[in-house]
């Protein structure tokens, strides 16, 4: 089962609105793919979410060039992954990404890199760019626990 649902984000306070509820419907072993070209909002969505389970004013760098960082939260391990540099879907086996998947909480950045290994129950966070300059709209698909939670998204 799968469920989908529209958003609009009018400007980046929305995009940040958006990540901290998710943030309080995520729990250990969920995966959130989220997906948009360069510029879309997806780090600025993975922050919020992040300072949302730490601290408002956590140190949130994009893992660019690191590939992961980890945060410990109460609501358990987020692995924020940036995977625009990963050349095989092979290579995420050394960023620990079956021990991320089986504990923590995921949140993927170019996940489309994981090939075959993206793992299909999952909330997929589509933004793309409208055409007012700050404004994004944000598609949500979410199959497996995500399908049932979505509904309880609060914004």
């Amino acid at each position: 089962m799968s469920q989908s649902i529209k958003i609009p984000l009018p400007d980046e306070d929305s995009t940040c609105r958006l990540g901290r509820a998710l943030a309080a419907l995520a729990r250990p072993g969920d995966l959130i793919a989220l997906t948009g070209g360069l510029g879309a909002g997806k780090s600025t969505l993975a922050r919020a979410f992040i300072r949302a389970l730490t601290r408002p004013d956590e140190d949130v760098p994009s893992p660019t060039f690191t590939l992961v960082q980890v945060y410990d939260t109460p609501a358990g391990a987020v692995w924020h992954f940036d995977l625009y540099r990963l050349d095989r879907p092979d290579d995420a086996y050394e960023l620990d990404i079956e021990d991320a998947f089986a504990e923590g909480i995921c949140l993927i950045e170019w996940p489309d890199r994981l090939g075959p290994l993206l793992p299909t129950r999952r909330l997929d966070v589509r933004l793309e760019e409208t055409d007012r300059a700050t404004a994004r709209r944000a598609h949500l698909t979410a199959t497996g626990s995500w399908a049932d939670r979505i509904g309880e998204l609060c914004l």
